[in-house]
């Protein structure tokens, strides 16, 4: 078990014996997914499939907040929000917008690229620098900003 499993397996019993309901189950969700990768994998996840599982979770959530805001359902929007702010403990410090302007005004520069098909040269070249810590929507919304 990593560290990042242990932690998580700690916080889920501080959740149960505070009675966080939100919290408990948000941390059961991803105990089972990262159960059910270990599994399907046939083997024990790294530090970073833990990671991006939990990206995963915390890209659901934020698509789900959206949905819930649009359909006029404010409180199951905000319970989603509550889960967002758990996952989002577990993975690192994500980019501000400021910063990822900046990395993706050195991507067109590095890759060359002129126009909005020359997105995938830049996406390529960009990804691996803010994997984990930015929303690939946003970095993708930027770099079409850029090459526009």
């Amino acid at each position: 078990m990593t560290a990042l499993q242990q932690t998580i397996k700690d916080d889920l019993k501080e959740a149960m014996k505070a009675r966080q309901e939100v919290r408990m189950g948000a941390l059961r969700m991803l105990m089972s997914s990262l159960l059910n990768a270990e599994k399907e994998k046939q083997r024990e996840l790294g530090e970073e499939e833990i990671q991006s599982l939990i990206a995963t979770e915390a890209k659901k959530r934020r698509e789900s907040v959206e949905t819930y805001e649009k359909a006029g359902r404010p409180e199951l929007a905000e319970k989603e929000k509550e889960e967002l702010d758990v996952f989002l403990k577990y993975l690192p410090e994500q980019l501000s917008e400021d910063v990822i302007r900046t990395l993706v005004k050195e991507a067109v520069a590095d890759t060359q690229a002129s126009s909005a098909q020359d997105m995938g040269k830049v996406m390529a070249a960009l990804m691996p620098k803010v994997k984990g810590r930015a929303d690939g929507a946003l970095v993708g919304r930027i770099v079409k900003e850029a090459l526009a």
